[in-house]
């Protein structure tokens, strides 16, 4: 189908994917690619439902029916979580913004019926830490004789002294971080390309230092600080292998510690800020470091610091009183994604 055939609804998605989120939206390559499987879950669901591929479908047939019914699929049929339900919505919600910009008469089905989608409260699930005791545990793991285990070193106390996220970590370049007068900088760009700069500790810093001599990666300016074994610059998958290692030797060793079902790279930025809280760093200081852009989310943390406060508490009770007793979608050879979807 030639472009100029196809109908508004794909020529401005196109242009949302192809034109707006890379040079205008200033969102993070991991919002495009969440806002694209949101789009092609939305057609796999149409396709099911209305037997219309992508290429046919019109702003009218998204209509209130259509994405409430959509938003229940993906919870019902695809077990997502009511947070990834209101990713889903906001993806919708962004586009149907940009569309009505545009065509206001177009896209005025799509937009109301999108609006009419309340958002789902989520129930506050508490969040997963590790214990200083787990921390420095986990942080001698890694063999810094070897080339591979003087990166993992490096990686997680990296992520431990500076709570950033893992995809922040991908992103470090050697430019990023400065040494100056026994002080240890890093710049680091998070989501919305919004870059802040925080000091970590010295022993950090001259950790990354020398790795940075010996991996000849010292002023190197543009190079990644972490590569994998094939790749310049390390993935998250690569950083969830890393953590699922060093997770089970942990375990293996210690079966009474590391109890919580699943730890994630992103347990460890929990970790850093809850253990912040606890050293009585100020909060609005803990939210400038991990970059949040509300206080209400740093302020989550003080919740989870009273658990903490509530663990130590049984341990203690226990201790001397126990004496008193999203699948992978399945396309049908029939459905068919645009190029700028796949």
């Amino acid at each position: 189908m030639r472009k100029n055939k196809l109908p508004e609804f794909m020529l401005l998605l196109e242009q949302f994917f192809t034109e707006y989120m890379p040079l205008s939206s200033g969102l993070s390559p991991n919002t495009t690619r969440s806002y694209k499987h949101t789009f092609r879950l939305l057609f796999q669901y149409v396709y099911q439902e209305k037997k219309k591929n992508a290429g046919e479908i019109l702003f009218r047939d998204l209509n209130f029916e259509t994405i409430d019914g959509f938003l229940k699929w993906i919870e019902a049929e695809r077990g997502c979580s009511v947070s990834t339900r209101n990713l889903r919505l906001s993806a919708l919600a962004s586009f149907a913004g940009y569309a009505q910009n545009r065509n206001f008469e177009a896209a005025t089905v799509f937009a109301n019926a999108v609006k009419r989608v309340p958002v789902k409260k989520e129930a506050v699930q508490p969040r997963t830490t590790f214990t200083l005791d787990e921390v420095s545990i986990l942080l001698r793991l890694p063999e810094p004789g070897k080339r591979m285990g003087f990166r993992d070193q490096v990686l997680l106390n990296l992520m431990y002294a500076s709570g950033a996220r893992a995809q922040e970590i991908c992103d470090l370049k050697v430019r990023d971080f400065l040494a100056e007068k026994n002080l240890y900088k890093l710049t680091i760009t998070g989501k919305g390309n919004k870059t802040r700069r925080i000091v970590i500790a010295r022993p950090s810093g001259t950790l990354l230092e020398r790795y940075l001599e010996e991996t000849g990666k010292a002023g190197r300016l543009e190079a990644y600080i972490f590569s994998s074994q094939t790749h310049p610059q390390m993935s998250i998958s690569c950083i969830e292998e890393i953590y699922k290692k060093y997770i089970m030797l942990a375990r293996a060793g210690h079966p009474e510690m590391f109890l919580e079902k699943r730890y994630t790279p992103h347990t460890m930025r929990h970790t850093t800020a809850t253990h912040m809280l606890e050293a009585g760093v100020p909060i609005m200081a803990i939210k400038n470091f991990l970059g949040h852009s509300s206080i209400s989310t740093t302020e989550r943390y003080a919740e989870l610091s009273q658990g903490t406060v509530n663990r130590h508490i049984r341990d203690w009770n226990e201790k001397w009183f126990s004496h008193q007793k999203e699948n992978p979608i399945t396309q049908k050879k029939e459905h068919q994604l645009p190029d700028f979807l796949k």
